[in-house]
């Protein structure tokens, strides 16, 4: 499943790219989580509003799962401004990110 969330990932189609993004936050952030699974997605370039939200729902949910393997993502300012800036939005949001984690997201923003 896991190669062909990668070609889908690739692939020209927004909603697919997007359905990929997705499907990988679903079912890999938790037990089948692998920090290569982030450059994945941070490997995307698009211009589709619809899939950079994905990239940063993913990064979010991420951040509340994963926090040790994303947060030096966001240290050192590795994903583009809208995506970096969308992630840490939309995990001040969340109620999984402690407060404490949600005072130093908001110190990264660029």
């Amino acid at each position: 499943m896991l190669a062909q969330l990668e070609r889908w990932m690739q692939a020209d189609a927004t909603y697919t790219v997007r359905y990929a993004v997705i499907e990988l936050m679903v079912d890999f952030l938790d037990a089948r989580f692998d920090a290569e699974h982030l450059r994945l997605v941070g490997d995307i370039h698009s211009s589709e509003y619809y899939v950079n939200m994905a990239r940063a729902w993913y990064f979010a949910t991420a951040l509340a799962k994963q926090w040790e393997s994303i947060f030096p993502m966001l240290r050192e300012c590795i994903l583009d401004p809208w995506t970096h800036n969308k992630t840490i939005q939309k995990a001040c949001e969340s109620y999984r990110v402690t407060p404490e984690h949600k005072a130093l997201l908001r110190s990264l923003r660029v």
